[in-house]
């Protein structure tokens, strides 16, 4: 047992035994996970750590911290006690693997250095022992990944050679390659790195050591690591643990091999071990696809007693973690040995019906298995699939590594892909393998196909947890990305470009663009299935499992916008409690837009408004039957008048062609010269919303009078009806007053005409930052509040939303300014705290005031959790993702009330 004073003494190292999986944050992921199986008894190789804090430490003086390396030369000594081998002795070598290990899996995001300690001599004893081939199979791996990692050299640099001397020698493979072909390429490899970099591979192990370990801090900076941790929202001050382990030989020959498997079927969530494995092949040739593996059944075949071991392994991790457990192991010469496991990425089906069949077995509850999954994965599988089309033939056939369905143009480069996504192309990456280079690519196209690869390839993993549509191992294509073609058996070609669909279900590829159908879960979420029923479906099940689950943990509450009845009854459908937002500029666009132009002109006036309210009272009227006894928010005409007024420019144009033509009539002339009247500089912050009204108070009289009649009628025909309204754009509280006023007047003059009683509750919608500083005052004069996050982003921020998207926002994103879009994730630290202190001074101002959210932000996953904690009552968005928010507010309100919080490994 190490004491506290020991472990004070050298605090940058532990060796294995020292740690577990509650010390992911000083150990790495993959390094508590080792620790946590040598607790268990697991047969894992001895090694050591090399903690994040030691990472930090040189991130933060670009140097080696004082005392580090004096501390693993004490481990490495240690470590050859443990394992009877020597570092660097050519008569018992100790080589070892150097592995990167964040907190969070980050797969393929940073660097690894395999073998390290091989050199001359070492491979010169492993000859004499006749072991030639897996001698200089080790050393050509130790120099390219050295010369990648280490000294910078470009990697596409060695698979050139590599594909060279496979078409020199005839082989399909690098298996194929015999001794004295690998001792070619090893010497071709190091004269590579010599030419570009000066030097040659160090001969003293303890170098090669050193300098590994470096590179993998250094590593966490890389750009590919960023980028991912930008996607998935991991601080850049965490840093990387190092892993340095005795390195087991897949590559020893045929009772030999390495595999990656799972516990359950990552894609499906299918109960049943489940993976790849390559005869006499290092781990990492598993991973980047370049050879395709069998299944893991296979070696059941072959060494039925491993396999019952490996399975007796996966049960106890399983057991242990309550989850679906990634796993690496390598078989040396008939042994097995357990390198890693961590909790497996998923696909979202998978993410679902995992862990619902964990509640189902007793291994967690409905509250734990509600915080391991989300709204983002669920927003998924609410996407279209592709219709069934009879007789429709693939043209390629692969394995299903992510499920979806998708198209796009094929692109052969991640830099293509990235480009044309950015312009607006959708498109389909194809490759004959991916890389963690390939990452940004991966994160462009919607669907990704490789020639090569299985399951668990780098492709394959990295697109179930990106939620990208995926098939790898494509059977007879062959891309070319050099000659920018991909070619089928039977020579049919493919050249970029090419449109595409891929179904990552079926593992098909297909020519053109074919049509989709709603999916599975969302046609069952709309009809109202309860999650009691028989479902055949085990992925449509959970998620109404959940869902269902969901809604009885949630606090907030989960409204719709929407405008139409169809819009409405489509809402109700999939679980809104009501409309939180109705736009009525949206029903006067279209053809009615000239209605507001006779307003503003004066072309009729009385008419125009008498129009206006004519139609208001039919709308009302239906969206209030559609919403029966549940609330609905009518907000007051809100745009700017640009949206409803002719485009000045071509107006002009039409004037000045039709004088030159000597046409020109009055009424173009009282046309042009209104639309001039009217225009703004900047429409988003002119005369719109309360303004609108306050010029036009005509429009608040024949809005309200609609709304007013409307809801009489119906109640006296027996209807329950709530409607409530909403005033748009406020920033003064007088502004309030004077509309409710006029409002209250109204509703008054409309119910003394009916001898009828009417009441209907006014807000306003905070979408101002003034608004948010004055909230108290204007809670005086509200009935509710309800937060318009767009707007009160883009004026917190003094950017436009469509020019910040369109101009510049991602190449803030690009050069690190900005995590992410604050008009997709809502700010926290910004128009957050606007949303916080409005909704607190509200509510002293006024204990009972409601508070609602209906931006953008209100049907984000990521924003969701923010609102749960603000303490704001109800959410509003659009009617598809109304299951998304009320599975995410289920979800929030058991992590708020202490339920266990899932680490990124579940995603």
């Amino acid at each position: 047992m190490t004491t506290t004073q020991e472990r004070t003494a050298r605090p940058f190292v532990l060796e294995l035994h020292e740690g577990d999986r509650t010390m992911a944050a000083l150990l790495g992921g993959k390094g508590a996970g080792l620790a946590e199986m040598s607790r268990l008894g697991l047969p894992v190789p001895p090694g050591f750590i090399v903690t994040t804090e030691a990472c930090r430490a040189w991130l933060a003086g670009a140097r080696e911290p004082d005392g580090l390396w004096d501390q693993i030369e004490a481990a490495m000594v240690d470590l050859e006690r443990r394992s009877g081998l020597r570092f660097g002795d050519p008569s018992a070598p100790l080589l070892v693997s150097v592995r990167s290990g964040a907190r969070f899996s980050m797969p393929g995001m940073m660097e690894t250095v395999l073998d390290v300690g091989m050199n001359d001599a070492v491979a010169a004893a492993l000859v004499a022992r006749g072991e030639g081939r897996f001698a200089w199979d080790s050393y050509r791996r130790l120099v390219q990944m050295y010369g990648r990692t280490v000294l910078g050299v470009d990697g596409a640099l060695f698979d050139e050679q590599l594909t060279r001397l496979r078409q020199q020698t005839g082989a399909a493979t690098d298996a194929e390659l015999d001794a004295a072909d690998l001792e070619r390429l090893t010497a071709g490899f190091r004269w590579l790195v010599h030419e570009r970099t000066g030097e040659d591979l160090p001969q003293d192990p303890r170098e090669q050591l050193h300098r590994a370990v470096v590179a993998v801090f250094a590593s966490w900076n890389g750009e590919r690591a960023r980028l991912y941790r930008a996607l998935e929202g991991i601080p850049d001050d965490l840093g990387t643990a190092v892993n340095v382990v005795q390195m087991v030989f897949g590559n020893r020959g045929e009772r030999s091999g390495s595999g990656v498997c799972f516990t359950r079927d990552p894609v499906s969530g299918a109960p049943g071990v489940f993976g790849d494995y390559l005869p006499d092949a290092q781990g990492e040739d598993v991973v980047s696809g370049s050879r395709s593996p069998m299944d893991l059944s296979e070696l059941g075949r072959r060494e039925p007693a491993l396999h019952q071991e490996l399975s007796t392994h996966l049960r106890t991790l399983e057991e242990h973690y309550r989850d679906l457990c990634d796993v690496e192991f390598t078989v040396e010469q008939g042994r097995l040995w357990i390198l890693q496991t961590r909790l497996g990425k998923r696909s979202p089906a998978a993410a679902f019906r995992i862990a619902v069949e964990l509640v189902d077995e007793g291994l967690i509850d409905l509250d734990e298995a509600l915080t391991r999954v989300d709204g983002t994965q669920l927003q998924t599988l609410l996407h279209p699939t592709f219709a069934s089309q009879e007789g429709l033939t693939p043209l390629a056939h692969g394995l299903a590594a992510s499920p979806g369905a998708a198209y796009g143009q094929l692109v052969f480069d991640s830099a293509t892909a990235m480009e044309w996504t950015a312009i607006g192309r959708a498109v389909v990456l194809a490759r004959p393998e991916t890389s963690p280079d390939d990452f940004g690519g991966l994160l462009a196209a919607r669907a990704v196909i490789t020639s090569r690869g299985g399951l668990t390839s780098h492709a394959a993993v990295v697109a179930r947890g990106l939620g990208r549509t995926c098939v790898t191992g494509v059977e007879g294509l062959v891309v070319d990305p050099v000659a920018r073609v991909a070619t089928l058996p039977g020579g049919v070609s493919l050249p970029e470009g090419t449109v595409v669909s891929v179904d990552g279900t079926a593992g098909e590829v297909y020519a053109g663009q074919r049509d989709v159908e709603p999916s599975a879960v969302s046609t069952a979420i709309s009809q109202g299935v309860p999650h009691t029923a028989e479902i055949s479906d085990s992925t449509v099940r959970a998620v109404l499992t959940l869902l269902a689950h969901a809604d009885l943990r949630r606090r907030l509450g989960v409204m719709a916008n929407a405008e139409t009845p169809d819009e409405a009854r489509a809402a109700r459908r999939f679980g809104a409690e009501g409309i939180g937002l109705c736009r009525t500029e949206h029903m006067l666009l279209g053809e009615r837009r000239v209605l507001v132009e006779r307003l503003v002109t004066d072309d009729d006036r009385a008419g125009a408004l008498a129009e206006i309210e004519a139609l208001a009272l039919e709308e009302f009227t239906s969206l209030l039957v559609a919403m029966e006894g549940l609330p609905v928010v009518v907000r007051l005409l809100d745009p700017p008048m640009h949206e409803f007024l002719p485009d000045l420019v071509d107006l002009s144009v039409e004037a000045a062609v039709a004088a030159e033509r000597g046409t020109l009539d009055a009424a173009l002339e009282r046309r042009l010269s209104t639309t001039r009247r009217w225009h703004e500089s900047n429409p988003m912050l002119g005369l719109r919303g309360v303004r609108l009204l306050t010029v036009l108070p005509q429009i608040i009289d024949a809005q309200v009078r609609a709304l007013a009649e409307a809801t009489i009628a119906l109640r006296a025909a027996g209807h329950d009806v709530r409607p409530e309204l909403m005033v748009p754009l406020v920033a003064d509280v007088a502004e309030l007053t004077a509309a409710r006023e006029r409002m209250e007047g109204i509703v008054a003059d409309v119910a003394r005409a009916h001898d009828a009683s009417l009441h209907l509750p006014i807000g306003v919608m905070v979408e101002l930052p003034r608004a948010a500083l004055t909230a108290a005052a204007l809670a005086d004069h509200a009935d509710f509040f309800s937060f318009g996050t767009n707007d009160l982003t883009q004026t917190s921020w003094g950017m436009s939303r469509d020019d910040a998207e369109a101009n510049f926002l991602a190449a803030y994103r690009e050069a690190g300014i900005l995590a992410t879009d604050p008009f997709k994730t809502l700010d926290e630290a910004g128009v957050g705290a606007l949303v916080a202190m409005a909704a607190r001074d509200g509510r002293r101002a006024r204990p009972g005031l409601g508070l609602g959210a209906c931006g953008e932000h209100a049907g984000d996953p990521a924003s969701i959790g923010f609102f749960a904690r603000t303490g704001i009552d109800y959410l509003s968005c659009s009617p598809p993702r109304i299951p998304v928010v009320r599975l995410e507010a289920g979800r929030q309100a058991v992590l708020l009330s202490g339920a266990p919080r899932p680490t990124s490994d579940t995603r």
